[in-house]
């Protein structure tokens, strides 16, 4: 079904998200909300639950709200007005709430009233990317609100009233009722039997007494008259528990580093997890845009080198080289699954020249593609994963500059950008005896022409039985070779962390190590990237420090930084989402765990000179604690925007979670081992609850991979050989159990592991 929706707005739209449900398990507990609303008519209405407001007609209704409606348009290329989206205020003194791809990120939006009043956007105030809300914080007082319904008190049936700017239309209002709620890849919506268009998001659904029961999120592709919204008791916890980031810097999320490229021609450039990716036409001729680099190439033998992977294979996307700042310079892209070479001397068709068009077996349609270009006086060279497409002479080229472009309405990633590399240090091919262990290098192609089609006609029970069965068996090589390649990485990655936890502690990058980590789910997690994100955090950080300031002073600083200024916060719909605890996700979406937000504060103090901040093992809710020499110890909670807590509160919340009496003023700091292995035991924890016993086997094998000494490795074998029974591998289990017998660790109950394995042996 999510499959027949789309955004009610034209430009960036996103499928649903997916919520998981929050329950406790070390980390995996849901924070408590203090329960107090930040303004009291950002409140729900309390008096819907005793004494009815009057039913108003459709009329009636759109006069009254029309005045809180506020149209949102986001700016595009070259600061053209790309889309309309809806907005309304819930708060008299600035708080409007709209869809979060109404706004997107890093995209320059204006706001203002139907009145023609223009809006200041000074913050946002608070965003969800799961559920797809946002809050935005104008500058205004005594502006006009509309009451938000309490929860759940709509019933199916009721006539509603949706207000918004449908396909630029401002100030548009459609009546009809909600037809249900359904639950949409995880997160129930309110199902309208209403006309949705583009410019609808974001704008209230409204009872018939006028109070806001949902925000406009989507429409379906199948019926017009089918919409869906945010139920409002979404959008509740970010009224209680905003994550404000000013405006000047969200519009900033996400974009390239200015430092290091130029765009050019428009198109919306953007970077995450160390990838860039850009999207929309640019506006020179066939939807051409560009970014160069700020580093020109070095003088004499040179390389330039991309990964580039495009979403669909009519467009185009490269790597630009031999620029100068007019606009002139050559580009190797592939093209509708072709390499194509051209000389590009100025903005339009008539300066374009094709040097050549061909195509090349060694590029992978949708897939990534190393593309590399290799200059040498005289001589240029092409190459697309490690063959040569183009090798020309004398190709004049316009300058030294270099970059990336994109064509067309192609939406393209790019990741690995190096310039300047003075030789191409290919890696070396396998051994031909592994080769032949995987099954050799060529995969058998059937070719068939019409003879053996006509002699398959003449028995096609036969022949369709041995094609299936062929079909079904090449099936399952791939999904034995793709399950190879996936342990394999895994183990490397295993072997890289042990490698970075066998240090002394002192010297232990925890950042890094759970970087590693999410590495260990992703081969694609660029940790240098993520590192560089970590350190341009921590020195814009202590560019505010003050000369000469007590470190207890330079935490404080820290605390607004990172929480009232860059919004990081704790997820509230989606905690136990894999990205929450990886690194690289938490630092581009700034939401995180307990534990992944205390590594972030940790680390950019670390890096920001700031002594004595160490990660504080509150069961059930991670803390940092600061712990200055010449004063008292502090406890800050990353999850909840850096709040200071006292011993006692500190106390009372791990005492919440443990369900005995906890002493935060007793406990001691983690070290660097022990809180990676609470953060693998927190993915495990979660896998197993939310997949299954199978899928959490890799988190198993990794903590027995980093166990520093036989005990901890007993411990960590005794669970894994709990799942893999569980998971169905019993020989699995008795191999761990008997490694436990074996070694005879110093501690381990032996007696209680041999009956373990007695009962396992009794089950063959």
């Amino acid at each position: 079904m999510a499959a027949a929706l789309a955004m009610a707005q034209a430009p960036s739209g996103s499928s649903i998200p997916r919520p998981a449900p929050r329950s406790p398990a070390k980390d995996t507990k849901a924070a408590r909300r203090p329960g107090q609303g930040s303004k009291a008519n950002a409140k729900p209405d309390a008096t819907s639950a005793t004494s009815p407001a009057p039913t108003r007609s459709v009329a009636e209704l759109a006069a009254a709200a029309r005045a809180s409606l506020v149209v949102l348009a986001a700016k595009g290329r070259d600061g053209v007005g790309e889309s309309v989206g809806t907005g309304f205020v819930i708060d008299p003194s600035g708080l409007v709430a709209t869809s979060l791809h109404v706004v997107g990120e890093g995209r320059p939006v204006t706001a203002r009233l139907v009145s023609g009043r223009e809006l200041e956007i000074e913050a946002m105030h608070a965003f969800d990317r799961h559920t797809d809300l946002a809050i935005l914080r104008v500058r205004g007082t005594d502006l006009p609100s509309l009451p938000l319904a309490l929860p759940g008190t709509l019933a199916v049936g009721s006539d509603i009233v949706a207000l918004g700017n449908p396909m630029g239309l401002e100030n548009s209002v459609v009546s009809g009722v909600l037809s249900g709620r359904r639950a949409m890849d995880g997160v129930d919506l309110l199902q309208l039997a209403i006309p949705i268009e583009p410019g609808n998001s974001g704008g209230p659904v409204l009872d018939r007494e006028g109070r806001v029961h949902g925000i406009v999120n989507a429409k379906s592709l199948l019926t017009r008259n089918l919409g869906f919204a945010t139920p409002v008791e979404l959008l509740l916890p970010l009224v209680e528990h905003p994550s404000p980031v000013p405006y000047a810097r969200w519009i900033r999320t996400g974009q390239l580093d200015p430092a290091s490229w130029e765009p050019r021609l428009g198109s919306r450039w953007r970077q995450k997890s160390g990838n860039i990716l850009v999207e929309g036409a640019g506006s020179g001729f066939g939807g051409r845009s560009y970014v160069l680099h700020k580093s020109p190439m070095p003088e004499g033998a040179s390389e330039v080198s991309v990964q580039v992977r495009l979403d669909n294979e009519s467009g185009a996307a490269g790597l630009v080289f031999g620029g100068d700042d007019e606009g002139r310079h050559l580009g190797f892209y592939p093209t509708a699954g072709q390499l194509r070479l051209t000389s590009f001397d100025g903005e339009d068709i008539f300066n374009w020249r094709i040097l050549g068009t061909v195509p090349s077996a060694a590029y992978k349609p949708g897939e990534w593609n190393q593309l590399r270009v290799r200059i040498e006086p005289g001589r240029l060279s092409c190459t697309v994963n490690g063959t040569v497409v183009f090798d020309v002479r004398d190709v004049p080229l316009h300058g030294a500059r270099v970059g990336l472009a994109k064509f067309r309405g192609t939406v393209a990633q790019f990741r690995g950008f190096a310039l300047g590399i003075p030789a191409h240090h290919q890696a070396a091919d396998l051994d031909p005896g592994l080769v032949m262990a995987l099954g050799g290098a060529d995969m058998p192609v059937a070719r068939v022409g019409e003879p053996e089609r006509e002699a398959l006609r003449t028995n096609l029970p036969a022949a369709r039985s041995f094609l299936e069965s062929r079909a079904r068996q090449l099936e399952s090589e791939a999904v034995r070779l793709r399950d190879l390649a996936s342990r394999l990485h895994r183990e490397q990655a295993a072997a890289e962390l042990a490698r970075e936890l066998g240090q002394p502690d002192d010297r232990i990058d925890l950042a890094r190590a759970a970087l590693l980590v999410a590495r260990h789910d992703d081969p694609d997690v660029d940790v240098a990237a993520a590192q560089a994100q970590l350190q341009a955090l921590a020195s814009e950080a202590a560019g505010r420090f003050k000369d000469a300031s007590p470190d207890a002073d330079r935490v404080d600083v820290l605390r607004q930084f990172l929480f009232e200024e860059n919004g990081f916060h704790g997820s509230r719909h989606d905690y136990q989402n894999r990205a929450n605890s990886h690194l690289h996700s938490v630092l581009d979406d700034r939401e995180g765990l307990p534990i992944t937000l205390s590594i972030v504060f940790m680390d950019v103090a670390r890096r920001a000179g700031v002594a004595h901040v160490r990660g504080w093992p509150l069961p059930g809710h991670f803390l940092v604690a600061h712990e200055p020499q010449d004063g008292p110890r502090r406890l800050i909670d990353p999850f909840h925007g850096g709040r200071v807590l006292t011993h006692a509160e500190a106390s009372e919340l791990g005492s919440e979670f443990a369900g005995v009496t906890v002493r935060a003023d007793l406990m001691k700091a983690a070290n660097p081992r022990e809180i990676i292995v609470r953060l693998i035991n927190n993915l495990l924890a979660f896998t197993e609850r939310e997949e299954a016993p199978a899928a959490a086997l890799r988190y198993a094998d990794l903590l027995v991979a980093i166990a520093p000494e036989p005990r901890a490795q007993a411990a960590h074998r005794i669970d894994r050989a709990r799942i893999r029974a569980q998971a169905g591998d019993l020989e699995g289990s008795r191999d761990d159990l008997r490694w436990i017998l074996a070694s005879m660790p110093e501690g381990t109950d032996l007696d209680r592991v041999e009956e373990l394995l007695r009962r396992l042996e009794s089950a063959r």
